[in-house]
């Protein structure tokens, strides 16, 4: 295994990153021997690649290694910095090299989802004739963060958060790689599991915790360094949350999925409820927005729908994740194919100003209830008509204040089941109402 010169100024991920093909684990599923990543790197033969997956996973890792097993020269760039100038500088550079018998380099683009459709374009002519390998990296789904044109021109590997067991053979690793800054360090076996579940599946967060927790403790008469639970709980309090509940995209992708709802897009839908989950949100919260999206967006075009979300919310109570993804994907696309009508919400939008406005008007004599003798001599209830005996005379009565007389609050839409709602109102309202 390829060590560089100690440098205590790099970050020990980076120090004691995994420099051959058989110190790559904890993404067995593409990279086990016989794997076809596995064979296309061992026999170069690896012209255009995608990694996908959460930050820390070996993304970066993979690509330095398939540039050092090719003996190819390996060009990293940034999307976030990289323009397209630089790009296709790269790209000729490259392709200079190919004709005067030399190998192509290898252009590999980390978080290639925040180039730009220009940007991307710009790599389509050299995949296409060979003038360059690639190989992106990227956190978000490339179906659809990247152009159809690349993805069609790549092979896509997803990886996967590592597991804690993936973690702890890390750092155990770490401990007895020499590296200065870990000498004498004592982790028992609970405090590797607690930073293991600490990182959350992210190998480098996972390190520079271990890296944090070695300088924060001093070592003993012997010259050993514990790492106790105390130091451990106060760097996980410290930890970056990778999708932030009160942050904007917290807001943002939840009016995004009530959005696409509310359009009856059910594959939109869909896509922001996985990003939602797969980030780590409340998946009661969740529910909870699906529950007041069935009333508010759907309503009596669909009377079934709330029953359905509060069905999905009962679910997710008694499931949890990752089965409760399953009624909730169930829940979501439902209510976005559902017919939909917001005049129950702009009813009682309505009804809550006026009640503001006018303040607690008298409500009409005939309709007060008169449980006693003396209300029912004060003329309370009097001239009250029961409907299902006299339906005609009951419709006739005003049932609002007097000085809201003729206000209607709920007008039905003519779809799905309020359309029958529409048709009864105008039997049973009165003309003059």
């Amino acid at each position: 295994m390829f060590k560089p010169p100690f440098n205590s100024d790099r970050p020990l991920p980076e120090r004691i990153r995994p420099t051959e093909l058989a110190d790559v684990f904890g993404q067995d599923h593409i990279w086990q021997h016989g794997s076809p990543l596995r064979r296309l790197v061992e026999s170069d033969a690896a012209h255009a690649i995608l990694f996908w997956g959460p930050p820390g996973t070996g993304k970066t890792t993979l690509a330095q290694i398939i540039g050092r097993q090719s003996d190819r020269k390996l060009v990293s760039i940034s999307a976030v910095h990289a323009s397209v100038k630089d790009i296709r500088a790269i790209i000729d550079d490259s392709g200079e090299c190919q004709n005067i018998g030399g190998k192509t380099h290898i252009l590999f683009v980390d978080e290639i989802h925040r180039l730009s459709k220009n940007q991307q374009d710009v790599l389509l002519p050299s995949l296409e004739s060979g003038q360059v390998r690639f190989i992106g990296a990227t956190t978000e789904n490339p179906s659809f963060s990247v152009n159809n044109a690349i993805l069609s021109r790549c092979l896509t590997f997803n990886l996967k958060p590592l597991s804690e067991d993936a973690l702890i053979t890390m750092m155990k690793r770490a401990l007895t790689s020499g590296d200065p800054s870990l000498k004498n360090l004592q982790l028992g076996h609970d405090a590797l599991v607690m930073l293991a579940r600490s990182a959350k599946g992210d190998g480098r967060q996972c390190l520079n915790l271990l890296a944090a927790a070695a300088a924060c403790v001093t070592p003993d008469e012997s010259g050993n360094r514990y790492i106790t639970s105390d130091v451990l709980e106060g760097l996980s309090t410290s930890l970056p949350i990778r999708y932030d509940r009160d942050g904007d995209q917290h807001y943002d992708v939840i009016s995004a999925f009530i959005k696409s709802i509310r359009a009856s897009h059910p594959d939109a839908a869909v896509y922001y409820l996985a990003r939602m989950i797969e980030s780590g949100e409340d998946p009661l919260f969740i529910a909870r927005r699906m529950l007041i999206s069935a009333s508010e967006d759907i309503g009596n075009a669909n009377p079934t729908a709330l029953l359905i979300a509060e069905s999905t919310f009962r679910a997710v109570e008694v499931l949890g994740l990752p089965e409760a993804r399953i009624p909730m994907s169930q829940c979501a696309t439902y209510l976005a194919a559902s017919p939909k009508s917001n005049r129950a919400y702009n009813a009682i939008n309505a009804a809550l100003a006026d009640v503001k406005q006018t303040g607690p008007l008298e409500v009409p004599i005939h309709l007060r209830n008169a449980p006693t003798k003396f209300m029912k001599e004060q003329g309370f209830g009097a001239g009250y008509a029961y409907a299902h005996n006299d339906l005609e005379g009951a419709k006739r009565l005003p049932y609002l204040p007097a000085s809201l007389k003729g206000r209607k609050y709920y007008e039905p839409l003519p779809v799905g089941a309020e359309r029958q709602l529409m048709e009864t109102l105008k039997q049973l309202r009165p003309q003059e109402d």
